[in-house]
This record gives structure tokens, sequence and C-alpha cells, in this order.
């Protein structure tokens, strides 16, 4: 099998860097609000609102943040390879 196809004159380590560096972004902008969510809960929480549905919001982008380390992890093992 030989290399896969990227764009004309960027090669495949340049493309997986720039994945790489798209994929950290995702993980850091998803920890933001992931703690973000988190402190709402806890203000809606106190002031005596239902947080249901907040929560289930945050089980939602916590299952979204895993998908972006597991993305970011796979970049890195490509990169090793």
């Amino acid at each position: 099998m030989g290399p896969p196809i990227v764009p004309d004159g960027i090669d495949h380590r340049t493309l997986l860097l720039q994945h790489l560096a798209l994929a950290e972004r995702h993980v850091a902008e998803g920890e933001e609000r992931l703690v973000k969510q988190e402190a709402l809960i806890l203000h809606l929480g106190s002031a005596g609102f239902d947080t249901d549905q907040a929560c289930a919001v945050l089980d939602t982008m916590r299952a979204s943040q895993t998908l972006h380390y597991q993305d970011r992890g796979r970049i890195l093992r490509e990169l090793e390879e």
C-alpha cells in the first residue's frame, strides 16, 4: 500500500501536523466548554433550578470530548509511525 493521497504539494506528515493542531484546539476548547457547563450546573442548582437538562448536555459534551481525545491520540500514533 502506497502513501495516502493528500492535496498537491503537501506531504502526509505536514497534513497530519495540521490535523493535530486542529485536534489540539478542539481538545482545549472542549475543556473550556466543560468547565463553563459545570459552573452553570452549580449556579443553577444553588439557585434552586432543575439541572437535569444541563446535566444531560454535560454528558453529551463529555462524550464529544472523549472523541476529541481519541482523534488526537490517533493522529499522534500516526505521527509516531
